[in-house]
């Protein structure tokens, strides 16, 4: 393989970009920490639809739960809160807890349980299964795999992230050049992810979400300019822009992680593998578009050329229109 066609880009485009909105990872969050044997505080926390509307999910406790007092709701951060106490006779271990309201819908739901021990699970539930079970104190073993998964679903969930990794694709004209491409952005964002959540680093999300966005049109512009024969450092070596940008990206990873956060007793283990399942989501996308595109090659008669200035085009548009979205949100 010498170049990855064109033609399996546009198709891949298409599919990423069915929906305007980027990934902003904003799903329903849900925490419940473990006052005693039997009594946990609980925080439900929905993302606010269009003239900041409620979402109309509920959370549904198990027949032995009672709430006590009145929920105290909020309006923060574009989001509708609800924090109130459960008491469940016999405690909530091996018990069953769903959402009721997001069958059908597009949202997600985080759940952290924080435990008397200090440990923690965390599922994430999908609108066609909206349901989980309380767990006894994990192991290390069930922490890695919990966070493992959280990190491949995020990545392949991240429309903008996969955008930028198709546009460097773009401009990739070899393995060599591919391999130190997607090295050099995998250490970027795996430095930036380490020191932002462990708090060495700490920058407000909504601008780095905006320059994400800028990233993509840059790059998407310089396969343009490639195309003109307008020679740049960003064509001749894309690993150095891959490594400048992927940085920014690490702090986007870590505003995701951020949002379900990290077991107490098992940080170290929690970091490295969602890190470890956003470059194994990585992977499997870039694996996805070397793959298919020695087969598309037969099937696809289509002018290279024109294509690849085609899906460069509407890859910049798509992310310009998130910059500006993402710039409107926080001016």
């Amino acid at each position: 393989m010498t170049t990855i066609p064109a033609q399996l880009l546009a198709v891949l485009l298409l599919i990423l970009t069915q929906s305007a909105s980027a990934d902003i990872f904003r799903p329903a969050y849900l925490e419940l920490s473990q006052l005693d044997s039997e009594r946990y505080s609980v925080l439900w926390r929905v993302p606010a639809l269009p003239d900041n509307r409620r979402l109309a999910a509920r959370v549904e406790f198990p027949s032995n739960t009672r709430t006590l007092g009145e929920p105290r709701s909020a309006f923060l951060d574009n989001a509708w809160e609800e924090r109130f106490d459960i008491v469940a006779t016999g405690g909530l271990i091996d018990q069953q807890v769903s959402i009721n309201g997001i069958l059908g819908g597009a949202t997600d739901v985080i759940v952290r349980v924080e435990r008397l021990d200090g440990t923690t699970q965390l599922e994430r539930l999908q609108p066609s299964q909206p349901v989980f079970t309380v767990t006894a104190s994990p192991g290390p073993g069930e922490v890695a795999a919990a966070y493992l998964v959280l990190g491949v679903e995020h990545i392949l969930g991240g429309i903008d992230h996969l955008l930028f990794v198709l546009a460097l694709l773009l401009l990739v004209g070899n393995v060599r050049r591919l391999i130190l491409t997607i090295t050099a952005f995998t250490v970027a964002h795996s430095i930036t992810l380490v020191c932002a959540t462990l708090g060495w680093v700490s920058l407000p999300g909504p601008p780095v979400e905006a320059v994400i966005a800028l990233s993509i049109v840059f790059v998407a512009a310089e396969v343009i300019h490639e195309q003109q024969g307008r020679s740049s450092i960003t064509a001749r070596s894309p690993w150095i822009v891959a490594f400048g940008f992927g940085l920014l990206h690490g702090l986007g990873f870590a505003g995701a992680l951020e949002e379900v956060g990290l077991p107490e007793t098992a940080i170290p283990v929690a970091l490295l593998m969602f890190n470890v399942g956003v470059e194994a989501g990585q992977l499997l996308f870039v694996a996805g578009v070397v793959g298919v595109a020695a087969l598309s090659k037969r099937f696809l008669p289509l002018s290279s050329s024109i294509v690849k200035r085609t899906v460069s085009y509407a890859i910049g548009s798509v992310a310009a229109f998130w910059t500006i979205e993402r710039v409107a949100a926080f001016i």
